[in-house]
C-alpha cells in the first residue's frame, strides 16, 4: 500500500486533530450555554418565565434533549408562582427531518410533572393556559408520551372547583406503541365532592385535529355519576367529540350547580346516549333510560354561544308515572309502596304529609328560570296515575329570559281531554301567572276507578277555567288568583244509589244497598264560580235528574284551602223516610267533611216522634216528600 505524501500526511494529521478536537468539544461542551437563548425564546413567545436547572444533549440520528428541574411561571394574576414544573423532561428529536423543517418527536418523557390549570378571578379574563403568543408555528408530530408520577390540578375559585389528579402512563400493548394515560383523583366540582378515574388510549399525534383518540372516564360529582367513553378529535381544544355517555343520579335538579342547566327536580334517574360536541353546540342524542318510574327517550341540544344557554329537546315517554312530574310544581313524588324517590324527597313527602295543606308552597328558583332559554316538546303515550283518570300528555315548554310558556299543556282525561296554556312571567320579583284551560268530552263513568261505580254513571263533562295570579309558588299563585271557573255536563245517567245517598233518602238507600242499583237519566249538571283573590264564589250550582234536583251554593277558598258548600236536595218522588235536609261540604282540601244539617234533622225527628206519640200514622207525615223540585233549565248551562 502506497503511503501518502508529505502533503497528504499533513491533511490527515489536521483532519485527525480536528476530529479529536470536535470529540473533545462534544465531551467537554456545556450545553447549559443554550439555556439562556431557550429561556428567552420561550418568554418572548408566551410572556412567561421559563427556568431550566440543567440542560444536556445526547447527539445522534435521534437526538435526546434532556432538561432537569424545569419551572414555568404562572399568570401574573395567579397566587401560585408556578404553572408547571418537572424533575426531568426528555425529548427525542429526529435530526434529518428537522433539517427539512419537519419536527418529528418519537417520544417525550416527563418525570414528576406538576401542572396547574386555573381560571382567572375575573369572568372576562382568560385562564392561565392562555399565553401571550401561543398560536401558530410548525405542527409537531408526537408518537409517544410517557408520564411518570405526574400531577394535574384544576382550580376555579369562582366556580368553587378544585380538582387534584394523579397522571401516569400505563402499560403499552406493544413495545413500540404509545402507552395509555391513566388518571385518578378527587376534589370538588362546583362545591360538590368530586372523584375521577379512567384514561385515554394512545394519544398519538395529539396536535392533529383529524386524529381522534379514545377515552374512558368515570366521574362522580356529589350524587351525580357520569361515565364517558369514545373519541376526542382534538384533545387540546375539546371542541369536537363523540362519546357514549351514561348519566345517573338522585335528582336532575343537581345538574344546575354542576353544569348550569336548569331542570326541575326529579326522582332518581339513569340515562344513556351519545354525547356530541361541535364547538358551541352540545347534543345528547338518542338517549334512553328512566326517571323515577317513567321511561324517557329523545334528543337534547344545548347551544352555549349566546348570552344564555339555550336548550332544545324532543322527549318521549311510552309510560309516564304522573307523580314523577311533581317537581314541575315544587312537590316531591309519591313515596309509598314501590314508588321511586331519593332520601331528600322522602323527607319532603313526610313533611308534606304532616302539613294541613296540600297545595305545593315551595318557591320557584327565579335564578334558574332566568339562567337559560328552552324549547322542549314532551309527549307521553300512556300515563300511570292510580288516583287520576289520565290517558296521555302533549306538552310544549318555551322559556325565554324568565318568561315561561306551556303552549300547550294537554292531557287526555277519562276519554276526553284537558287543553291548557300557562304563562309564567318570572322577569320580576313576583311571578305573574295566567292559566287558560278547557275540558271537553271527559266521561263521567271513567272518572271512577272502581268498575262498579263506573257502570253507574255516564255523560260528558266540559268546561273552562280562566285564572291569573301572582306568587312564587303554586299555593301563592292560586291563593291570589282571579278569574272564572265553569263546569257542566249534559245528558247522561247516574246511579240512583248515589243520588238517594246524597238526598239522605234512608228507605230508598237501604233498598238499593241490598237489592241493587238502577239508573236515573241525568238532564244536566253545572257549576259556575267567580274567583276573586283566591276565593271561589258560586254563581250557579245545580245537579238535575228525573229523580232529584240538587241546588248548591257556597265558597271554596284557594288561599286557606277550605270548603264551604251547601247542597239542597229536592227529591221529585214521594218517598217515605226521606229526610229532607241540606248537605254541607266543609273542612279542608286535605280533610273534607260531608255532613247533613243536623239541626234541621233534629227538628224533623222531634216532630216525627211527637206525632208518633199521638197517632202512629201521622208520624209518617213529617218524612213524606211531596217532590217540590222541578227540572232545572239546562238549555244554556251545560257544555255540548
Amino acid at each position: 500500500m502506497q503511503r501518502p505524501g508529505k502533503r497528504g500526511q499533513r491533511w490527515l494529521i489536521a483532519g485527525a486533530a480536528l476530529a479529536v478536537a470536535i470529540l473533545v468539544l462534544i465531551l467537554l461542551w456545556d450545553w447549559n450555554w443554550f439555556k439562556g437563548p431557550v429561556e428567552r425564546a420561550v418568554q418572548a413567545r408566551t410572556g412567561r418565565v421559563l427556568q431550566i436547572g440543567n440542560l444536556d444533549v445526547d447527539l445522534g440520528r435521534t437526538t435526546t434533549i434532556r432538561g432537569d428541574r424545569i419551572r414555568f411561571a404562572n399568570a401574573s394574576w395567579a397566587k401560585q408562582p408556578q404553572m408547571a414544573s418537572a424533575d426531568r423532561v426528555e425529548i427525542d428529536v429526529r435530526l434529518w427531518p428537522l433539517l427539512r423543517g419537519s419536527v418529528q418527536l418519537p417520544e417525550i418523557r416527563l418525570s414528576r410533572p406538576d401542572v396547574l390549570l386555573e381560571t382567572a378571578p375575573d369572568k372576562g379574563q382568560p385562564g392561565n393556559w392562555a399565553f401571550l403568543n401561543g398560536g401558530g408555528g410548525q405542527r409537531l408530530q408526537l408518537q409517544r408520551l410517557r408520564i411518570s408520577d405526574g400531577r394535574l390540578q384544576f382550580i376555579d375559585t369562582l366556580g368553587r372547583s378544585n380538582i387534584d389528579l394523579a397522571v401516569r402512563s400505563g402499560q403499552a400493548k406493544q413495545a413500540d406503541a404509545a402507552p395509555p394515560v391513566q388518571v385518578q383523583g378527587k376534589g370538588r366540582w362546583r362545591g360538590a365532592a368530586f372523584t375521577l378515574k379512567g384514561g385515554t388510549e394512545s394519544p398519538l399525534e395529539l396536535s392533529k385535529s383529524d386524529h381522534p383518540f379514545r377515552i374512558h372516564l368515570d366521574a362522580h360529582a356529589g350524587a351525580t355519576h357520569a361515565i364517558a367513553h369514545g373519541s376526542l378529535t382534538n384533545p387540546f381544544q375539546l371542541q369536537v367529540f363523540d362519546l357514549q355517555f351514561q348519566l345517573s343520579g338522585q335528582d336532575l335538579d343537581d345538574l344546575y350547580p354542576l353544569i348550569g342547566i336548569a331542570i326541575p327536580s326529579s326522582p332518581p334517574y339513569r340515562l344513556d346516549g351519545r354525547l356530541k360536541r361541535d364547538h358551541e353546540r352540545w347534543r345528547y342524542e338518542k338517549f334512553s333510560g328512566r326517571v323515577g318510574d317513567s321511561d324517557l327517550a329523545g334528543d337534547v341540544e344545548i347551544d352555549v354561544a349566546g348570552e344564555r344557554p339555550r336548550l332544545t329537546a324532543n322527549l318521549l315517554s311510552r309510560r309516564l308515572d304522573f307523580d314523577d312530574l311533581a317537581g314541575f310544581i315544587g312537590a316531591p313524588p309519591r313515596t309509598g309502596g314501590s314508588e321511586t324517590a331519593n332520601a331528600e324527597q322522602k323527607a319532603q313527602a313526610a313533611q308534606l304529609a304532616a302539613k294541613p295543606t296540600v297545595l305545593p308552597d315551595t318557591p320557584y328558583n327565579l335564578g334558574k328560570l332566568r339562567a337559560m332559554d328552552a324549547d322542549v316538546r314532551w309527549k307521553a303515550e300512556r300515563i300511570n296515575a292510580p288516583r287520576l283518570p289520565l290517558d296521555d300528555m302533549d306538552a310544549h315548554l318555551l322559556l325565554d329570559n324568565g318568561l315561561l310558556r306551556l303552549e300547550p299543556l294537554n292531557f287526555g282525561v277519562a276519554g276526553g281531554d284537558i287543553r291548557s296554556t300557562i304563562r309564567m312571567d318570572a322577569r320580576r320579583p313576583q311571578i305573574s301567572t295566567t292559566l287558560n284551560a278547557s275540558l271537553r268530552r271527559v266521561q263521567l263513568g271513567q272518572l271512577f276507578p272502581d268498575a262498579k261505580l263506573a257502570e253507574q254513571a255516564s255523560g260528558g263533562i266540559g268546561g273552562d277555567i280562566r285564572l291569573s295570579g301572582t306568587g312564587n309558588s303554586i299555593a301563592a299563585m292560586l291563593g291570589s288568583s282571579n278569574g272564572d271557573v265553569g263546569l257542566g255536563m249534559g245528558r247522561g245517567h247516574i246511579g240512583n244509589l248515589l243520588m238517594e245517598l246524597a238526598g239522605l233518602d234512608v228507605a230508598e238507600s237501604l233498598k238499593f244497598l241490598f237489592t241493587g242499583d238502577k239508573q236515573i237519566p241525568l238532564r244536566c249538571a253545572f257549576g259556575d264560580f267567580s274567583v276573586r283573590n283566591g276565593l271561589m264564589q258560586s254563581r250557579t250550582l245545580a245537579f238535575d235528574t228525573t229523580d232529584t234536583l240538587v241546588i248548591g251554593e257556597g265558597t271554596i277558598s284557594l288561599k286557606q284551602e277550605q270548603l264551604d258548600l251547601l247542597l239542597r236536595p229536592r227529591p221529585k218522588d214521594r218517598s217515605i223516610l226521606a229526610l229532607r235536609s241540606p248537605l254541607h261540604i266543609g273542612g279542608s282540601f286535605k280533610d273534607p267533611s260531608f255532613r247533613p244539617d243536623f239541626k234541621a234533622l233534629g227538628i224533623r225527628g222531634a216532630i216525627a216522634l211527637t206525632l208518633a206519640s199521638i197517632t202512629p200514622p201521622a208520624a209518617l207525615l213529617a218524612t213524606i216528600e211531596t217532590g217540590p223540585g222541578k227540572d232545572a233549565d239546562c238549555g244554556g248551562h251545560y257544555a255540548k
